[in-house]
């Protein structure tokens, strides 16, 4: 059985903006489904925009900060009906490049792709979850800072996303020695 598609069924696209335009345009994009005619949202063309976000746990000078970052820097998704009045609308907009794939008739976004878009955004916003970002990586040169080996320069072994540990093979005494600490204890190269 084929899915059925009328031309009144409005679909997520994803826009490309200029680096750091994406909460411009969004407001931009707010705006524009504020002027359309129609009491609901429903009875719209251009219905929903969206700037998909996590939240991440950054170090900074040492110390834990959780921040909101965009999943998809240069991106705004945008749920329309898509024609020639709509697509010439959000084309306007000051800061967007283009629609994500192709000028004259782009490609609507999967519903599992919006599903696990839209899940990582209803998990941060009803759970207050948030995703722990270790920034190393395997084979990755680090200098310890703080603790009792600080000073040391090794090479990671492993990372550990979920504790927030990593794994360092430091020279100790002239012998290869693995030492696991939490990642604000480190400094990449």
């Amino acid at each position: 059985m084929g899915e059925q598609t009328t031309e009144q069924e409005s679909k997520w696209y994803a826009v490309q903006t200029y680096a750091g335009h994406e909460n411009k345009v969004k407001t931009l994009v707010e705006r524009r489904i504020d002027e359309q005619p129609g009491e609901s949202i429903e009875e719209k063309e251009i219905r929903e925009v969206l700037v998909p976000t996590h939240e991440v746990v950054e170090v900074k000078g040492g110390k834990k900060i959780s921040k909101s970052k965009r999943l998809y820097p240069g991106y705004v998704l945008v749920r329309m009906i898509l024609n020639e009045r709509t697509m010439h609308e959000i084309n306007n907009i000051q800061g967007v490049i283009k629609f994500v794939g192709g000028d004259t008739s782009p490609q609507p976004l999967r519903a599992e792709e919006m599903n696990k878009i839209l899940g990582v955004e209803t998990a941060i916003e009803v759970e207050g979850a948030e995703e722990l970002r270790v920034p190393f990586y395997v084979g990755q040169s680090v200098e310890v800072a703080g603790g009792p080996f600080s000073d040391f320069t090794g090479q990671v072994e492993a990372v550990d996303q979920e504790k927030g540990k990593v794994k360092v093979l430091v020279s100790l005494f002239g012998r290869s020695t693995t030492i696991e600490l939490d990642y604000t204890q480190l400094k990449g190269y």
